[in-house]
């Protein structure tokens, strides 16, 4: 099931006339049932809601004053989310005679046409407030707080995710709640700006439109509904973007060794990432040991306990890699037999994880295993394997694959080796010149060439190797003056920084003026635009003095790279110097 929260709105979404028809309530009791967690996001006040609704023990929590209030019926407790305007705002706006007049703990409310008169007394105050409408409703809240706010600190308390909440509303105050879910339906009378703006409208009004939602909800009838805004970028093709959907997904990368696998799945792990998808990286070799950003379990000298990968993972904030470089090649199939239905069973519990990313899926899901214990990717979110044999995997796995990225000089081998393992006949190749990769979906004849969208994650890994780790022997800057009497290897930028002040003048100005500085950023850093930058410096310095040009090469180094606040120690390699 993608989905395992239902979060609601209230008045005309829940509720008609401040009422909740006994049918509505009947399907709540039915989705509560079914494991489904129920949150109330309202705008009005919790005194005003309890006195109209008498059952918020159906709700796990309730959201109230737009964002501003958290309750918890069942323990009848509330916090503030906030804190609440001055009191200066409310004794201000009676003086001026606004009626009606609602003071929550955090919200002052009110009705137009007193926007007016609320907007001026916030400007006479000198009050950093916002205004928030809702169908002639006016209220006054702190700057940032709304239902969108509001809806992430219940799910914080919950520990669950937004990628696993449909919710659902009517009003101008619903649009950021709506968005912050996975999936935002709107009700048949919410405003037209609503409903254009939703992923799913309904044809249902109010409760009658809740329990269409619901129902939708308990068939599994939202999980195979395209969301294109959560889609995830893979790369352009013809000058168009090419995304993929970010739930169902069996996504195969294959390639031989070195051909650009990891490249294409730092990108999209960055962005799954970078949008609160919680991934679940089992990595056989220990090539995630220091991804940033993520959780490591495991090194060469422990292999992490399933019970350990699974109760960090509770936590829907924690991406986590399990490092299995400790465990024997024999082994790592029975460890991920019994790491999967732990997976499984988690995600059908919370929701998450939404991705599981198989480094080596060959060492993990090799040919002679017989059956997976999974039938969909959807079972877990998303699977992403990785491998350098397609044909070398379990054919139980490959079923899983729903698209294919090849990489590499021979896409086209690549792909047929896959068709091959799946005894489907491998389809013809899209001409595209400047693709470094192709995209086959199944069920289609024909794969696409592409262009990567690169992962800015990888550009940072090698700024830092650039800055302060050591790059090969030809790779490096030689500085060896104009008689060639010397060879000092500059290992990175900041060596290169700290030798460009002990070098003689000579020496600096012999390779400023042919121009080496320039040429060895673009050709072994790939910097073009510090190289651009460093070749004008090159050219206007070329008579100048070498302390001028030395200060100002290393200003432009120290701009774009973040060098070593401490100086290192030169250590060269004897056989290069």
């Amino acid at each position: 099931m993608r989905y395992n929260v239902l979060a609601c709105d209230y008045d005309e979404t829940l509720a008609r006339a401040g009422q909740v028809a006994d049918e509505t309530i009947e399907v709540l009791e039915r989705l509560s049932r079914a494991g489904i967690k129920l949150l109330l996001v309202t705008g009005r006040e919790l005194d005003d809601l309890l006195s109209v609704f008498p059952h918020p023990a159906l709700f796990d929590l309730v959201v109230a004053e737009n964002g501003g209030l958290l309750y918890d019926p069942r323990q009848h407790t509330c916090d503030a989310l906030a804190e609440p305007p001055p009191p200066e705002l409310a004794e201000r706006l009676r003086e001026v005679g606004v009626s009606p007049l609602g003071i929550g703990q955090v919200l002052v409310a009110t009705r137009e046409p007193h926007d007016h008169d609320v907007l001026e007394a916030i400007h006479d105050l000198g009050l950093e407030l916002q205004v928030i409408y809702n169908k002639g409703a006016v209220m006054v809240l702190p700057p940032g707080v709304n239902k969108a706010t509001g809806l992430t600190a219940a799910l914080d308390r919950l520990g669950l995710s937004r990628h696993s909440v449909v919710a659902v509303g009517d009003g101008e105050n619903d649009h950021a709640f709506l968005t912050a879910a996975e999936c935002g339906a709107a009700v048949a009378n919410a405003l037209p700006a609503l409903r254009d703006a939703c992923d799913l409208c309904l044809d249902g009004e109010a409760g009658r439109g809740v329990a269409e939602l619901a129902g939708k909800l308990l068939a599994g009838d939202l999980d195979g509904l395209a969301i294109p805004r959560h889609d995830v970028l893979l790369g352009h093709a013809e000058g168009d973007e090419v995304r993929l959907p970010t739930y169902g997904v069996g996504l195969l990368v294959a390639g031989p060794s070195g051909s650009g696998k990891s490249t294409v799945t730092t990108a999209l792990l960055e962005r799954l990432a970078g949008d609160g998808y919680q991934c679940v990286i089992v990595d056989p070799e220990g090539d995630y040991a220091e991804y940033p950003g993520v959780t490591v379990l495991g090194d060469p000298d422990r292999v992490p306990g399933v019970d350990e990968v699974v109760h960090v993972l509770e936590q829907p904030g924690h991406s986590v890699a399990i490092n299995l470089i400790g465990l024997q090649l024999r082994d790592r199939p029975t460890y991920f037999a019994e790491l999967l239905p732990r997976l499984s069973g988690l995600r059908a519990k919370l929701g998450h994880p939404h991705w599981l990313v198989l480094d080596e899926a060959h060492h993990l899901m090799p040919a002679e295993v017989r059956h997976v214990p999974i039938e969909d990717p959807g079972d877990l979110g998303a699977v992403l394997m990785i491998t350098v044999h397609p044909d070398a995997m379990s054919p139980s796995a490959l079923r899983l694959v729903t698209s294919t990225v090849a990489v590499g000089k021979e896409p086209e081998s690549t792909l047929a080796a896959f068709a091959g393992a799946r005894g489907l006949e491998a389809p013809s190749l899209r001409p595209f010149p400047d693709g470094d990769l192709a995209l086959w979906h199944d069920g289609t004849a024909e794969a696409r060439r592409l262009t990567l969208a690169p992962a800015r994650i990888e550009r940072t890994r090698h700024r830092r190797k650039y800055a302060a780790g050591t790059m090969a022997k030809d790779k490096s800057f030689y500085f060896t003056g104009p008689e060639e009497r010397l060879r000092l290897r500059a290992r990175n930028l900041h060596t290169f920084v700290e030798l460009s002040e002990g070098v003689d003048d000579d020496t600096w100005m012999h390779h400023l003026r042919r121009g080496d500085y320039s040429a060895w950023i673009r050709d072994c850093l790939g910097d073009a635009e510090l190289a651009d930058e460093v070749a004008a410096l090159e050219r206007a310095e070329r008579d100048g003095p070498p302390q001028e040009s030395r200060r100002r090469v290393a200003d432009l180094i120290g701009a774009r790279y973040t060098l070593p606040a401490e100086p290192t120690a030169y250590d060269p390699d004897h056989k290069d110097r």
